[in-house]
């Protein structure tokens, strides 16, 4: 098409929320690309707030209402979970192009039913999994696929979640109940899967605990206490589909040590994967610091990571893979391609989560092969 993609966003707050720390800002970056063009909320008056707040030209009454618009051409959906699956299916009914944050659904079932809507109406549907668009991400999966550091031999990860720690932030207080989607296996299991997959192939085989080792958790703007009724630990070992081992931790909270360390280890060498801004330690988020250790050496030499499309998004961290994954869009809607991450890419990573959930439930080893 000719001119701008016009993007209709759902789930816009001012001030708060993904939608306005991450959507906003990757695309005022990339304005010679998409037009955000209509924001709806709850209410009415919401999405006027909204639109005011962002000088967006018009706000809807519904969701739906949004869709039907000939106005708009990309759903953007970042509402909680719960909600993805009424949003999204109303904008692939209308006919138009899909970005719905991760988790897409909640829970496989719900994904594999928006997989199947969005093929049966041939849309792009896509998934926020951003570390697929992450420079680091990409860079490391080049070094792998080129052999820098020989035959993957095996791989570590360690990682954390801002929420379910001891304090979390109002927003998040859903997060704090399993049936509600947004969970720590969910968001940064599935952020963290996506993320090896990318670099190392599926995971074939896992074996998982989950607990929860907190009962209550407090609201940091009010002192409030809530419960929490959501695992906030993971342990789990895995067989890559390369028949590599990984071993995946995940901790609820920012802890005072490590927050996230990735080790792939080689015949020839090893890489090591650190996030460079500590107050946002997620490997879809934060820049990483990607240091090579070369076999028969001592030590690690950091890596000057090529960022092709790097964008001005000042102090908008959460951004510059969102806008990643805006480009790829702005490509597959031009060239008829598929290149980001698609709904069918949810239902891989949803599976996983799944076969995790059961691993923990039976205590038995899970098979994932294809």
């Amino acid at each position: 098409m000719e001119g701008k993609y016009r993007v209709g966003i759902v789930g816009l707050s001012p001030g708060r929320g993904w939608a306005a720390t991450a959507h906003i800002p990757a695309l005022q970056a990339m304005s010679d690309i998409f037009e955000l063009a209509g924001v709806a909320n709850t209410s009415l008056a919401s999405a006027q707030a909204a639109a005011a707040a962002f000088n967006i030209p018009r706000a809807f009454s519904s969701a739906a209402a949004l869709a039907a618009s000939p106005d708009i051409d990309i759903v953007v959906v970042t509402v909680k979970v719960q909600h993805h699956k009424e949003v999204v299916t109303a904008a692939l009914l209308a006919g138009k192009s899909v970005y719905s944050e991760w988790p897409l659904g909640n829970g496989l079932e719900e994904t594999i039913a928006l997989a199947e809507l969005a093929r049966e109406n041939n849309a792009l549907a896509v998934v926020g999994a951003q570390a697929i668009a992450s420079p680091e991400v990409q860079f490391m999966r080049k070094l792998v696929a080129d052999g820098k550091i020989g035959d993957v031999l095996s791989s570590t990860y360690i990682g954390s979640g801002f929420s379910w720690g001891d304090d979390i932030l109002q927003g998040d207080a859903y997060a704090m109940d399993n049936r509600n989607g947004a969970t720590l296996l969910s968001v940064i299991g599935g952020h963290a899967i996506s993320a090896i997959d990318t670099v190392l192939g599926d995971i074939e085989q896992i074996d998982a605990v989950l607990s929860q080792r907190r009962r209550t958790v407090r609201i940091i703007e009010t002192g409030e206490t809530v419960e929490m009724k959501t695992p906030d630990h993971l342990m789990a070992s895995a067989i890559l589909r390369s028949g590599a081992p990984l071993s995946l931790e995940l901790r609820g909270g920012v802890p005072r040590g490590t927050k996230l360390l990735w080790e792939v280890n080689g015949s020839e060498g090893d890489l090591r994967v650190t996030a460079k801004n500590e107050y946002v330690p997620a490997v879809n988020i934060s820049p990483l610091r990607i240091e090579f250790g070369r076999k028969g050496e001592s030590g690690y030499e950091e890596l000057e990571v090529p960022d092709p499309f790097p964008i001005d998004a000042s102090e908008a961290v959460a951004a510059r893979n969102v806008a990643g994954v805006y480009r790829l869009i702005a490509d597959d809607l031009r060239h008829g391609t598929r290149t980001a991450p698609s709904f069918d890419h949810a239902c891989d990573l949803h599976k996983v989560l799944d076969a995790i959930e059961q691993s923990s439930k039976t205590g038995n080893r899970i098979n994932l092969g294809k």
